[in-house]
């Protein structure tokens, strides 16, 4: 059974940066994907990242803003958050896919590609 785990959330400033952790453990992935859920909205895709690290993926409000990276050795991956604005403010999760040739922003982007979800941390950001 594929578990994740996230870490890193708090509480920022407007314009300061955030790094999240998802570890991973109990299988292999094809990709990982972090996606953030503010209250009443709907589940927002944030960015992705496959296996290898060569393909990464971002919403368009993010591209610029955040980074995804993963380090396999350590079975993490990373989204480094800069510029962060108080819309930011979301639990975010991340997630796994087992599914392999995922090669569009599309597949990558959907909830539904993934099977499995780490339990949120938040993310305030506030002056």
């Amino acid at each position: 059974q594929l578990q994740l785990v996230e870490s890193g959330g708090g509480l920022v400033q407007p314009g300061g940066s955030l790094r999240l952790s998802c570890t991973i453990s109990g299988s292999d992935y094809s990709a990982i994907g972090w996606f953030r859920q503010a209250p009443g909205k709907e589940r927002e895709f944030v960015a992705a990242v496959s296996w290898s690290g060569t393909s990464t993926y971002y919403a368009s409000s993010m591209k610029g803003r955040f980074t995804i990276s993963r380090d396999n050795a350590k079975n993490t991956v990373y989204l480094q958050m800069n510029s962060l604005k108080p819309d930011d403010t979301a639990v975010y999760y991340c997630a796994a896919t087992l599914v392999r040739g995922l090669t569009t922003a599309r597949d990558m982007g959907d909830t539904r590609t993934y099977d499995y979800w780490g339990q949120g941390t938040q993310v305030t950001v506030s002056s």
